[in-house]
Order: structure tokens, then sequence, then C-alpha cells
């Protein structure tokens, strides 16, 4: 995991191409997002997010890869990521993360979203919070850090303050660099470490992505060599976002907003191109 490689360095209109894959994609997942409700298939899930994406002029950077049948990833309850969308019927107090991604371009942008569907438990309230909130101090790290480590403390020093039942931080699946490819180096860990990582600088583009459980971090994968799930049957979460570091600032790719209202309460003020 630590084995230095080659990042990639974008260029300030080449940070545009990936913004407008991060515009296509929020829409995609806004929709995707609203259609999660009791009754819904996560088959039908994929459909939704899947029609956005066409009729935008973008692809999917999921579908087909390294064999993924699907354009999103729907991972339910005790899934932590990478679950295939089917036949599985959301029921009430369901919790699901939806992962998707998208192309402009050549270009990739890369987020996840978590829905809690009909009558919410309050832990899942709790979890799906502070793997929210996690993401986002990780991202006002890379505004304010020196090294990409300094996202994975941010992230590992807010859910371990979080004033709530403990949280299991997942260290088997990182964050990564994304740009002409979804998964590129440098990865982003969601933890504390000696590891520092390169340093942060202009061109840097990374999809920040905590993923948290109720229990144990032990995980497994199921027969389908896709879906991971946690071994003792807890529930798991996903946040994600695609970050741009440039001259001016950081700007949130993947955001509508490009990361403004959350940021600004952190005390980051998001710098976009456009």
């Amino acid at each position: 995991m630590f084995r230095q490689q080659r990042v990639e360095y974008k260029s300030a209109d080449q940070i545009r191409t990936m913004r407008a894959a991060g515009l296509v994609l929020s829409d995609a997942l806004d929709q995707a997002v609203a259609a999660a409700r009791v009754g819904m298939s996560t088959l039908e899930l994929d459909a939704v997010f899947a029609g956005v994406l066409k009729d935008a002029g973008a692809t999917s950077n999921f579908l087909g890869y390294h064999g993924f049948p699907n354009s999103i990833c729907t991972s339910v309850n005790h899934e932590v990521v990478h679950g295939i969308p089917g036949g599985y019927v959301l029921q009430d107090g369901d919790i699901i993360s939806i992962d998707g991604g998208a192309i402009v371009r050549g270009w990739h942008s890369d987020s996840a979203r978590t829905v809690i569907v009909g009558t919410p438990r309050p832990e899942d309230v709790y979890l799906s919070r502070v793997t929210e909130e996690a993401m986002w101090r990780g991202i006002a790290a890379l505004a304010t850090g020196k090294h990409v480590g300094d996202i994975g403390a941010a992230i590992d020093d807010y859910v371990s303050a979080a004033e709530g039942p403990a949280l299991g931080i997942l260290q088997d699946y990182v964050g990564h660099g994304i740009g002409t490819e979804m998964h590129q180096s440098p990865d982003v860990l969601n933890y504390r470490s000696s590891h520092r990582g390169p340093k942060i600088k202009p061109g840097l583009c990374l999809a920040i992505e905590p993923m948290l459980v109720q229990g144990r971090v032990e995980t497994a994968v199921l027969d389908d060599d896709w879906t991971v799930v946690t071994v003792d049957g807890k529930r798991a979460c996903q946040w994600e976002h695609t970050v741009a570091v440039h001259d001016g600032g950081i700007w949130v790719l993947s955001a509508a907003d490009g990361g403004a209202a959350k940021l600004a309460e952190l005390g980051v003020t998001v710098a976009p191109l456009d």
C-alpha cells in the first residue's frame, strides 16, 4: 500500500473537465437517492442512475470495471462496499450506500452517499452522520494540510472524538487518486498513520471516502467476488467526494455547490475555477 507511485497532477482545464463529470455524477446520485424508498429494488436504482448519465452524454466508470456488471454499487445494511445491484427490494429501516462514477471526455469523478430508507434507526442516523462529517473533515484537511496523510489523521481524530457509540474505521479499503483513471495513486488512508504520503500541491485530485462500521472492522468478500460485508453482521456506511487542489485552493468536484456550504462550517473557503 505504501509504495511510492507516480501521482498524476492535473491542469486547471483538466480539473474543469473533471468538474463537468462531477456535476453529472451529482445529478445522477441526487436522482438515485430520491428513488431509494421502500419497495424499490437496487437494480431499479441502478437504472435511474444510468439513465441520468446517458441523457448527459456521460459514461459510467463502474460498468465493466474488472467485470463489474452495473453502473453503481449498492451496499445494504452489513454490506460495506461493492454491492451489486439486483433483485433485492429495499425494506423499511434499511441503510444503503450508493457509490457511482462518471466519465466526461476521458476524465473521471467518483462519489458515494448513504441513505436510510423509511423509518430510521437512531444508531444508523448516527453512523451516517459521523461518516459524512468525517469525510468533510478529511476534505478540510486537504485544504490546510501538508501531506496526504493529514487527511486520514483528520478523519480518525473526528471519529475517535465523536460523542456516541464507538465506530470502527475500515483499513482494508481506502480513498485514492483519480483523473484519467478512476483509481490512481496515491492511496488516501482514512486513519492516522506514520506514513505521511505525498505532499499536497496544485493539480492533486483525490477521492476521499471514509467507511465506518458499527461493530468490528473485520470484513469478508461474498461468493460474487465483489460484495464486501462485515463479518459480525453489523451495519456499515460510506460517504465519498472527488476533490481537486489547484493554485487557488480546493474544489469539491462532485458536490453541486463545490463543497461551499459544508466547508464554510469548518472555516474553509472553496475556490471554484469557473
